[in-house]
């Protein structure tokens, strides 16, 4: 196995633990309540700075991948978010969960636009192989759901965070082991400036802005609330802490799919042949399933989650198009504050709206809202022969 090979392995392990380790707690609050006698709204809001960190440090964590090195960035990833998720597991008042999740989301926040800019600049077909690396992130939200409900159900929600932070060190170990820090001989992103319209690019990141805020939003609080809204509106008996974490795993794993899809319908087609019926999907979804119950709410999330998941790996497909190899780990950072900022913003939503209504009705019918101003994004970005930008694997080979 060459190193580039290597790299992209390691790049979509991390992308796994990234996105698993931030969703644990989503699901661990469900059997914390009597531990620190705070009801649910309370607890999950003790996340938000774990969330904001996730996007606000993703700007620093861009600019020193691309000035000083992508490989240490992502060795301080998996070493740093392995331990801080240690670290939570030890928490003894609700004010020592708030921190741990807080660096818990610094350490996170690397992985994006350094690995991101990584992958890009090694694979062999940028569809394909974003969808790839979105399924592997994917399978860390799933693998959230399933790991975290069986360890706190069966070990307590304290093995919840130690047994995957101890594995996300263990992964650090081999990264550093099986890949030198030294440039790749595989694929690289060309470096020449993409062959569109100054004017094209600067439409398309304004498109992919305001997508990026809204798709925060509705990403996080779609990810975060599916535990919840499944115990409160499955209504299929008394489904145990791990029968719910499993049945939104399931969920989340039919998502992924989205993104083996539509990355190789990305190498095929225009990005906004694609990037249309995508956002299309998600308000009919979303206002759906805030009223549905039973198998019906299974169908509508199972498409929420696959318009989700898929509109991930369209806006990866834009920064990476749209963008050279010695800016994009900043382009990334760029779009990923943006999300993740944005998406901080879900947590409160769901913890004030449904402490006010005792459901998840409003919660949804505003993320309805914004699916469709994503949809409208989608109308308006470039499709013209003249704006389309090639992949960067076409564009040049190193």
């Amino acid at each position: 196995m060459n190193l580039s090979r290597r790299v992209v392995n390691f790049v979509n392990i991390g992308h796994a633990f990234d996105h698993m380790l931030m969703l644990i707690f989503p699901t661990a609050v469900l059997t914390m309540d009597q531990a620190f006698g705070l009801p649910y709204g309370e607890l999950l809001a003790l996340s938000i700075g774990g969330f904001i960190s996730f996007g606000l440090f993703s700007i620093p964590a861009g600019w020193l991948g691309d000035r000083w090195s992508r490989h240490k960035m992502m060795t301080i990833f998996f070493f740093g978010i392995g331990s801080a998720t240690m670290l939570t597991g030890l928490a003894q008042a609700p004010w020592q969960i708030a921190v741990g999740l807080t660096a818990m989301g610094l350490f996170a926040a690397i992985y994006h636009p350094v690995g991101g800019a990584l992958l890009v600049a090694n694979v062999e077909k940028m569809g394909r192989d974003l969808g790839i690396n979105g399924v592997w992130g994917n399978m860390g939200v799933a693998l959230a759901a399933l790991i975290t409900g069986g360890l706190a159900q069966w070990l307590g929600w304290r093995a919840a965070f130690f047994v995957p932070g101890l594995a996300a060190l263990i992964a650090g170990v081999f990264w550093l082991i099986m890949v030198p820090n030294r440039p790749s001989a595989g694929k690289a992103a060309a470096k020449k400036a993409v062959d569109v319209p100054r004017d094209v690019v600067i439409r398309a990141f304004v498109v992919l802005s305001l997508v990026t805020i809204a798709g925060g939003i509705t990403f996080n609080a779609g990810t975060v609330s599916l535990p919840k809204l499944f115990e409160e509106q499955l209504h299929f008996g008394s489904l145990s802490t791990f029968g719910i974490g499993l049945t939104a795993a399931l969920v989340y794993i039919f998502g992924a799919m989205a993104q083996l899809i539509i990355g190789n319908i990305i190498d095929r087609l225009p990005l906004r042949s694609v990037f249309v019926p995508v956002a299309a999907l998600q308000a009919p979804c979303f206002f759906l399933a805030g009223w549905a119950v039973g198998w019906p709410l299974l169908g509508f999330a199972a498409g929420i989650m696959f318009a989700l998941f898929g509109q991930v790996t369209i806006n990866d497909a834009m920064i990476a198009r749209y963008t050279t190899d010695s800016w994009r780990a900043r382009a990334f950072s760029i779009r990923y504050v943006m999300s993740f900022t944005a998406s901080a913003l879900a947590v409160p939503l769901i913890s004030f709206l449904h402490t006010r209504t005792g459901n998840f009705e409003a919660v949804y019918t505003v993320l309805a809202v914004l699916g469709v101003f994503i949809f409208l994004g989608s109308l308006a970005f470039p499709h013209r022969p003249e704006e389309i930008a090639p992949a960067p694997a076409q564009a040049a080979a190193e």
